[in-house]
């Protein structure tokens, strides 16, 4: 295999291990950037940070975790090889090679070190599954699904009202987060 065809595996330290981490579907890549978009633009000029994919999170000495966006408030957790402790929001792009961590052991470590919002993206079913944390464990705040237009049609209005095409951050009260932007570019 020629140089031009090599991939360069990131790696994440799960309990203890390195995990490698597989190169992003194009859905995934979609939904990531336009939720790091959507944050960029509400936070501009204002005290908290997103971050895409790239720098590590160091949460215990077994857990180095990289999430596909997070968000951090308090400016002393960020250093220069990644931010020290845990983020305010994390959101992890669920991907086949990675959803049994991303739903179990990592939601886990990430509510025991004090995440306060965590989502569970899912490119294939758009929907957003979405945690708060109190007392440094996630309970189900909601999940988020847009609902095709063949689907809507078939269901009573009051169904049809019900079904959610956005819903608020809980860390910012003005940021109203929609499913159509996220998905958006995304068939």
């Amino acid at each position: 295999m020629s140089e031009a065809y090599r991939i360069d595996w990131k790696e994440e330290l799960i309990d203890g291990r390195p995990v490698a981490m597989a190169p992003a579907s194009v859905g995934h890549t979609f939904a990531s950037n336009n939720i790091l978009n959507i944050f960029m633009n509400y936070l501009k000029g204002k005290k908290c940070v997103p971050f895409g994919e790239g720098p590590l999170v160091y949460l215990t000495e077994k857990d180095h975790f990289v999430p596909d966006v997070m968000i951090v408030c308090d400016h002393n957790k960020i250093k220069p090889n990644g931010i020290d402790g845990a983020p305010d929001l994390v959101v992890e792009v669920l991907s086949p090679s990675t959803m049994r961590y991303d739903k179990t052991y990592k939601k886990d470590i990430y509510a025991k070190s004090g995440v306060k919002e965590y989502w569970l993206v899912n490119p294939s079913d758009k929907s957003i599954e979405v945690y708060r944390g109190v007392n440094n464990v996630f309970t189900i705040h909601d999940v988020y699904t847009i609902i095709p237009d063949w689907m809507l049609s078939n269901m009573p209005q009051s169904e049809q009202r019900a079904a959610e095409a956005s819903f608020k951050c809980s860390l910012f009260e003005d940021l109203e987060i929609s499913l159509n932007e996220v998905f958006s570019d995304w068939h």
